[in-house]
């Protein structure tokens, strides 16, 4: 897939505002601090589509981006180590929830997971709780650069081991790095192959 135009269309408190659900969407999520943002700009190859910030728990809205105007990509807030209340957390963490639980054109959630540290509990009781709901997503194991290509591979197999204790076929996982662009491509083309199966 050639990304030719990337638009932002609007951002959302209220998944009963987002726009008319006529498109697939693919939407981003993970722990505060993931590198989220600079994995979306690097997807799309824009250098501010999404807003980094050097501040974990930026992103607080559900902000959709219209792509090649026929799919939406959605940038969702983090969860986890963001400084801000408890009772702004619960806002952000019903919000999503809404969000996930009732879009129907949500065709995949792309969930990030840091590929430096070991298995966190809120990334695994996060992947359950999609399990749960029934929701299709993909793990996308992120700043593999930060590190050496075996520890990245040992890590991501040790979260894999972890995951198999409560699922019986695993997602589908991509290693990468939005520094050099590791594994762009391949996440590109599976979005493409979601895209086209949803439009199907």
């Amino acid at each position: 897939m050639k990304i030719k135009t990337s638009e932002f269309v609007v951002s959302n408190t209220d998944y009963k505002k987002c726009p008319k659900p006529d498109l697939p969407e693919l939407a981003f999520i993970g722990r505060s601090n993931v590198g989220k943002s600079s994995l979306i700009n690097m997807l799309m190859q824009r250098k501010s589509l999404a807003k980094v910030s050097g501040r974990p728990g930026k992103t607080q809205l559900i902000n959709h981006f219209l792509i090649n105007k026929e799919w939406y990509l959605v940038d969702l807030p983090g969860y986890g180590f963001a400084k801000v209340s408890k009772k702004l957390k619960s806002k952000w963490g019903s919000m999503t929830q809404d969000y996930l639980t009732n879009r129907p054109n949500l065709a995949c959630l792309c969930v990030l997971i840091d590929s430096r540290l070991e298995p966190q509990k809120i990334d695994l009781e996060f992947i359950d709780w999609l399990g749960e709901k029934g929701l299709p997503f993909m793990l996308i194991f992120t700043k593999a650069d930060k590190q050496s290509p075996n520890k990245t591979a040992s890590n991501v197999a040790r979260f894999r081991k972890v995951l198999k204790k409560n699922w019986d076929e695993l997602p589908p996982h991509f290693v990468t790095s939005s520094l050099n662009t590791a594994g762009r491509d391949d996440v590109i083309n599976f979005i493409e192959e979601i895209i086209d199966s949803a439009k199907a």
